[in-house]
């Protein structure tokens, strides 16, 4: 590791733990050593990144059974791959080829049907769109995996009840920005992942779906019981009943459920990898997870180079909407374009996205600190707790921070406030 950033030599990494750290990371090594180290069939990795140099770059664990997990090793991040997508809608706006403002029918035409014809490009990647739910896009979940299909039903579909209102999109997301950048590119979301993210950055950290053969990513399947709770008759039953409950509950299973969507995420090869599902089916590494937010924290600019403008950035760090969100229990998520602040210590002035069972990606531009943080585990007992990982991580991370020189005091002690 380049200790440019560092005030100090490497911390001494505790046994199974591979990578390297700067030494004021110590607290956080072990940390991350202890709830990660020991989980069967599991593993984890962690990246910060200060002004582009690698501070941390730390890994844990085994996956497939006996394979150790490497700086290669990359996860489904669930909706942590939200943020990447909108990366992708940044990268075209910055090109002029769309206005945040400009209705999507503008550029894609067949949105407009049914009643869409007003519905803006900030307000899809804000979630206030009105087409959160996946009822009647599908009737088996063999027709989610068909993203094609899904996008032309999305443009043809009419917008509920909750148009305008702060709804998370959990899975349509994806669909949205694909259909829409499609529209204006001629090309699918898991092309553009590469052209506007991974190739321009020099990440090979990031992709769509299934890592190409000529990629150097070990992937690493679920582990865990995942979600076979939702398994068989019952499941399906407990599905369909919560569809009809009222607020944030029925939002939520609306958003999220449909009977069978345990079977997608089965196995080493799991078939939710075929698709592009540009709101839940990204397989990063914590390394590519920074390095992209990296280009977030310090304006637009990596390694000398310039990706995206700095009006461009100013745009994306502005929060859009501070209502409560009413598909994820009215939590005020804070909603930037295509990523969310948390109003909580260290999370305020940030940016990013958090995906289920915890894998996230996060950039705090006043520092010009990325973080990237991946795992396997999906497992229901756990969730709650894999979930909260930023919640402990991003304060540990700042709290590390305060000891390298690189970073001014003042401004330490003011984020930390």
């Amino acid at each position: 590791m380049s200790n440019v950033a560092s005030s100090g030599d490497p911390v001494s990494l505790p046994s199974g733990v591979g990578g390297s750290a700067a030494a004021e990371f110590g607290p956080l090594v072990r940390a991350f050593a202890r709830a990660y180290g020991r989980r069967k069939g599991a593993g984890a990795a962690l990246a910060v990144h200060l002004h582009g140099e690698p501070l941390v770059d730390i890994w844990t664990g085994r996956h497939s059974g006996s394979k150790p997990w490497t700086e290669q090793t990359g996860s489904i991040v669930f909706s942590a791959t939200k943020g990447i997508t909108a990366t992708v809608i940044h990268r075209l706006a910055d090109r002029g080829l769309l206005d945040y403002d400009a209705p999507v029918a503008e550029y894609w035409p067949e949105f407009g049907a049914n009643g869409k014809a007003a519905i803006t490009v900030a307000e899809v990647m804000t979630h206030r769109a009105g087409l959160s739910g996946l009822a009647g896009l599908g009737g088996e979940i063999t027709e989610l995996l068909d993203h094609r299909l899904m996008e032309e039903r999305l443009a043809a579909a009419a917008p509920d009840r909750l148009l305008g209102v702060p709804t998370y999109h959990a899975i349509t997301y994806g669909w949205l920005l694909a259909g829409l950048a499609r529209a204006i590119t001629g090309r699918g979301m898991a092309e553009l992942f590469r052209t506007e993210v991974s190739e321009p950055l020099g990440i090979d950290g990031i992709h769509l779906g299934t890592p190409p053969p000529d990629s150097g990513i070990d992937f690493a399947p679920l582990a865990g019981n995942q979600l076979r709770i939702l398994a068989g008759p019952v499941g399906a039953y407990l599905i369909g009943r919560t569809f009809g409950f009222p607020g944030a509950p029925g939002a939520a299973a609306r958003a999220l459920l449909m009977p069978g969507m345990d079977a997608i995420l089965e196995g080493h090869a799991p078939p939710i990898l075929a698709t592009e599902l540009g709101a839940g089916n990204g397989v990063c590494t914590a390394r590519g997870l920074a390095a992209m937010y990296g280009a977030l924290a310090n304006g637009g600019v990596v390694d000398g180079r310039r990706y995206l403008s700095g009006r461009t950035v100013a745009e994306l760090r502005r929060i859009r909407s501070y209502r409560l969100d009413h598909a994820l229990f009215y939590f005020p998520m804070l909603w930037h374009l295509g990523y969310h602040s948390m109003p909580m210590p260290y999370a305020h002035e940030g940016l990013g996205h958090i995906g289920l069972a915890g894998s996230f990606g996060w950039a705090e531009p006043r520092l010009g600190l990325s973080v990237g943080f991946v795992h396997n585990r999906m497992s229901v007992p756990q969730m709650s707790v894999d979930q909260m990982a930023a919640f402990w991580l991003l304060p540990l991370v700042m709290s590390c921070l305060r000891g390298t020189r690189r970073v001014a005091p003042e401004i330490v002690t003011k984020a930390a406030a």
